[in-house]
């Protein structure tokens, strides 16, 4: 029995060193040298004429951090990376005559989808073309943040959405490192250097520091719902900015989008919008990618298998993120915090 309890003992310290290690051990992935960048080749979907309609995909976790897999070996850009390298193909492209977003996404990092929202809103503006956003089975927190660059909303039929507002997900181990017998010697030049540290609990007054940070971000989300859905009123956004999420119809219904509707008919709205009889629907993707339907750009992807598990994974499930706290407009069952 005492053998079982030392072995015991002995996994949790190795469980939490990671933990410990995690904020300063930073490792190359292997090959690195190897990655070069094929670029952009654009594909015609559907439809004729000289005027173009661009998809642009915004799925899985919004980011502004490269992704990995295959142990490493394959390295793939970020979505704001990739968001930005699109539009810096189109504006090379005088044929664009609309833009469509096909967003399917629960969010992400907070400063990404601001970036991705600007972005998208400076390219419309400087080429004065329509952008219509179509909403997939997720387009919440982030993903919605995102789509307000969008002239119109369109939510398919069973679309979520909503969930607007900020989280911070954080752990405290002190607990368990008192169980174990492991002290935290960790040194500062100031009494809140190590805010939000896991090795200890929050004082009143850094709760109070976290929620002044999270108070002014999700301001800032407010602040584009109501310059990008003037109409909403006031009784509406105070029920729309709890966090809670909405299936595509309340959602209408609330003003959140301006229709239902299938990624064809954004498509459609798009080109009607564009003041053009017909057009031909392209995107843009990379060697190895899938470029055969407007749905199958990931297509190729080990990791994009559908459903929620697919859209709601991303780098918030990671050790690290525990360890480094992040700011995020995400909505993740499961995952307490206000705003």
């Amino acid at each position: 029995m005492r053998a079982t309890g030392r072995l015991s003992r002995l996994l949790a310290v190795a469980a939490l060193l990671p933990i410990l290690a995690g904020c300063v051990v930073v490792v190359a992935p292997p090959l690195s040298w190897f990655e070069r960048d094929p670029g952009l080749r654009e594909t015609v979907l559907e439809g004729e004429g000289d005027a173009k309609i661009l998809v642009i995909a915004v799925d899985g976790f919004i980011s502004d951090q490269p992704t990995e897999r295959a142990f490493g070996l394959v390295r793939e850009q970020s979505t704001l990376a990739r968001v930005a390298a699109e539009l810096d193909k189109a504006e090379q492209d005088p044929a664009i005559a609309a833009v469509v977003l096909r967003i399917d996404s629960p969010g992400g990092g907070v400063t990404a989808s601001d970036e991705i929202y600007h972005r998208l809103r400076g390219f419309a503006a400087e080429r004065d073309l329509p952008m219509v956003a179509s909403l997939g089975g997720v387009a919440a927190s982030g993903g919605y943040y995102v789509a307000l660059a969008a002239d119109d909303i369109l939510a398919h039929p069973t679309t979520v959405t909503g969930s607007i507002g900020v989280i911070l997900v954080g752990v405290n181990v002190a607990g368990l490192m008192d169980k174990l017998g492991v002290e935290d010697e960790t040194y500062t030049s100031g009494p809140h250097k190590d805010l939000l540290s896991p090795l200890r609990g929050a004082t009143e007054e850094e709760r109070d520091i976290v929620q002044g940070v999270l108070d002014d971000l999700f301001a800032r989300f407010v602040e584009v719902v109501e310059t990008r859905r003037p109409a909403l009123s006031e009784s509406q956004r105070e029920r729309i900015v709890d966090g809670r999420i909405f299936a595509a119809r309340p959602a209408r219904e609330l003003g959140l989008v301006d229709g239902l509707g299938r990624l064809e008919d954004a498509i459609d709205l798009a080109r009607r919008r564009a003041g053009v009889s017909e057009a031909r629907v392209i995107m843009y993707h990379r060697e190895g990618e899938s470029a055969e339907t407007v749905y199958s750009r990931f297509a190729g992807r080990p990791e994009s298998g559908g459903g929620p598990a697919a859209t709601l994974s991303g780098p918030t499930l990671s050790l690290e993120s525990l360890t480094s706290p992040q700011f995020l407009y995400l909505w993740r069952p499961g995952l307490g915090g206000r705003h």
